[in-house]
Formats: C-alpha cells, structure tokens, sequence
C-alpha cells in the first residue's frame, strides 16, 4: 500500500511516521474492543484453540486436540514476578504413525524414544524412584596413553576384578539412594547393566539433554552430575514407568507424576502426512492457549477486528490531517485485506463481501461482524464462538508496521544510491591526461 504514496511523490519519512500513528491508534481500539476472559472459563479457551485449528486437515478430531492442547497448557503454567507465564517448550510433542489421531494423548510425564537397556531388567515400575544421571556408568578412560605390564596371569584377573568392583560400587550407590528407575544422558557399561538387572532396576541410557532438563521438571528430581553426591532428596518421582511398543518402536513412558511441570503429547495418525499435520494443528492451538492464559483478552475473527479497526483508523486520519492522512489510510486499507482473503478463499466475492461488512461496521454494536465463510453472509462472530487472543492482533500489527517501514526506509536508500550512479554515469568525463612530449 505504500507503492501508490511514493509514486504520488510522498516521502518514505511521512509514510513511516504515518504508519507509526496507525499501529499506536490500532492498539488503544484494541485494547478498548478487546474482551476479558477468564482462564478458568474451558468453554472460552476451547473457542479460541478449535479456531486456530479450523483450517487445517485434522478437522475430524480438533475437539479432541482442543482438549488436550488446554490441559497441557494449564499443567505447565506458573507464577513467575507476578505474572502468569506458560512455556510451550515444557511440552514435549512426540510423534508415531499408526492408529487414528483421536488415539493422540497427554501423557502427564515425558515419553523416551528409547528403550530398557537389558533384557533381564523390569519393562514396568510402579511409584517409580527415578535417578537423573549426567555421568557414565562406565570405567572412565584415563586422559592420556598409559602402559600397564603385567607379568602374572593373577594380575590380569585382579585388574579386571577391580573394574567389576567399581562398577558393582557405582550401582550399590544408586540402591542405597533407593532408586528403582535410572535416566543415564551418558552411556552405561555391560557390566554395570548386570549388576542394574540383578537389583531390579529398570535403566535407559543416552537420553537427550532436553528430555532431562524435562524430566527433572515432570517428576521434580534433581539431575546429579556424579554419583557420589546421588540422595534420596535427588530423586524424581512418577507413578509408573513403562517399555511400550508404539508402531514398530519401542518407547518408555514416565506417566503419572503428581504436579508435573512438563508434560508430553503423544500424535498418533493413519498417515506420516496426517501426524505432521496434527503437530502443525497442535502447535497453533498450544500457542494461542498460551497466549490467552499469559494474557486473558479475546477479540471476534472472522475479519471483524481488521474491519473495525479499519474503519477506527479512516475517522482518526481525518483528525490527522497532511500528508500522513494518507499514509493511515492506506494503513487502514492494508488491514482489510485479511477479511478479504478470507471471502476470496471460501470462493465468495470480495468487494460485495466488504461492502456488506463495512455497512455492518458503522451500526451500533457491529464491531463483532464478521464472515461466515460458509454461507457468505456477515454474523457476529464472537457469538459463533469465532475468537481470537488479542496478543496475536498486536503482534501481527506490530511486526506489519516494522517490517514495511524497514523496506520503506530501505528501498529510499537503494533509489538514491542508484541515483548517483546513474548521475555519476551521466557526468562529462575529464579528458584523458596523456599524450607525445
């Protein structure tokens, strides 16, 4: 929309400044329009997750996700300065074909693409005592090159009988903890495996560095970094620990925490395509859930909020007046071209579209009209249940504003450099000094 002022000779400075008036004016209507909700209220957030859902290709089963897309947001919420604040990487999103999506679950602990080390250890443990390991349960390589010689058979076993012995020490450090379930991020020797199944212990190694950070949150355990300084207070807790077999995969599941701050989503679809689209779906419905409870005001979608601030935006340019009456309507323009691409992609005809919403607009109470794309016709969105976080309107409208003005600025620059090219090109050049003497 800046195109048209700078072909009509209006300096990219006035469109700018323009444009900043624009977003300061569209965020005070927003926050005057914008309603607030209580995170407490299911029904609201439920709204507000099946919306950002209902143009993908999970439509079947997008109550089911809505669902767990709430719970697992309101598990991981927490207080922090006064505020409440939820972060989305607390939940872990694991995916496996097979099955139909609505057998997509949360499972309230963290899921291990990864299997028990040993056969001979348990594959299930209930009221699970589980050790964080950052460290091998492994004899550990000397730094440098070193030369043992052994001139007595006896010796060799007595060498060898040595690292059986500190391994059978490292796991009577982990019994005496009272461990029964161990979470190693490193590796664990054959031997130490051994003496790990004989005591009953269920033991996954090489697990990710995120999945612990995880698993420390879900069960409220401690991630130890040498066995030695392992206690009962370290320990995490779950109510069960369980090998599955997920597909054709093998997984461990550490479900049934007691107030688990990271929880995990396990996707489960016909089709590779299906669970990647799930996981696209569930990303949108976890962000807006978070956005709503981080900051609990809505707005009407369906095009309402851009048309009305549109509309807010034409009548505040005029109070404006100059050169940068232009720029906000054109701002004011560039709003209503998200109702627009909504009539054009439910195949409905824009401009009569827009006519009838603006119509609509300038009554009373009409700031919540908006299109429904399936008949064509305006309806208040906000009672249709079609709403929206109001954080996604400012950030949208912030970004928009920033970006456009950087290439404003930018392309200013580009011209006027290519000017003085150009000019340089045009100028006489000076003769050429040479020549017989």
């Amino acid at each position: 929309k800046a195109e048209n002022l700078l072909d009509q000779n209006i300096h990219p400075t006035i469109i700018v400044s323009g444009y900043r008036k624009a977003v300061e004016k569209a965020l005070e209507v927003l926050r005057k329009i914008g309603m607030p909700v209580d995170i407490e209220d299911r029904d609201t957030l439920k709204k507000v997750a099946l919306t950002s859902m209902g143009s993908k290709a999970v439509k079947a089963a997008y109550e089911h996700l809505a669902e767990i897309a709430i719970d697992a947001v309101k598990q991981i919420v927490e207080e922090r300065g006064g505020k409440r604040v939820a972060d989305i990487d607390n939940i872990q999103i694991m995916k496996k074909e097979g099955k139909s999506l609505f057998d997509t679950e949360l499972v309230k602990g963290i899921i291990l693409d990864k299997e028990v080390v040993h056969p001979g250890m348990p594959k299930r443990v209930e009221d699970a005592k589980i050790a964080l390991l950052n460290c091998p349960l492994e004899i550990e390589k000397t730094e440098f090159d070193a030369e043992i010689r052994i001139r007595d058979p006896t010796q060799v076993k007595a060498f060898l009988d040595q690292e059986t012995r500190m391994l059978g020490e490292m796991v009577e450090k982990i019994k005496a903890a009272g461990a029964n379930v161990v979470i190693c991020q490193k590796g664990i020797d054959d031997m130490a495996q051994h003496f790990l199944a004989k005591e009953g212990i269920l033991a996954v190694r090489r697990a990710k560095e995120s999945d612990m950070e995880k698993l420390a949150k879900a069960t409220g355990g401690r991630i130890v970094n040498n066995i030695d300084d392992l206690t009962p207070e370290d320990l995490g807790e779950a109510g069960l620990v369980e090998e599955r077999k997920i597909g054709d995969d093998k997984m461990v599941f550490i479900q049934e925490c007691k107030n688990p701050r990271s929880v995990s989503i396990l996707i489960r679809g016909g089709l590779e395509r299906m669970v990647d689209e799930a996981e696209r779906a569930l990303h949108d419905a976890l962000c807006v859930v978070r956005d709503v409870v981080e900051k609990p005001k809505i707005v009407a979608g369906g095009g309402a909020v851009e048309t009305e601030l549109a509309k807010r935006l034409r009548e505040y340019a005029r109070e404006i007046g100059g050169r940068e009456q232009l720029a906000i309507e054109a701002f004011a323009d560039a709003l209503e071209v998200v109702p627009k691409t909504l009539a054009e992609n439910a195949g409905l005809d824009s401009l009569d579209v827009m006519v009838s919403l603006r119509a609509e607009h300038e009554k009373e109470g009409g700031e919540h009209i908006g299109i429904n794309v399936f008949t064509g016709k305006t309806i208040d969105t906000y009672e249709a249940g079609v709403i929206e976080p109001i954080r996604v309107k400012e950030h949208a409208i912030k970004s928009a504003e920033e970006a456009a003005s950087m290439i404003i600025r930018i392309d200013d620059v580009i011209a006027a450099s290519r000017l003085k090219e150009e000019e340089r090109e045009k100028a006489p050049k000076p003769p050429e000094v040479g020549g017989e003497f």
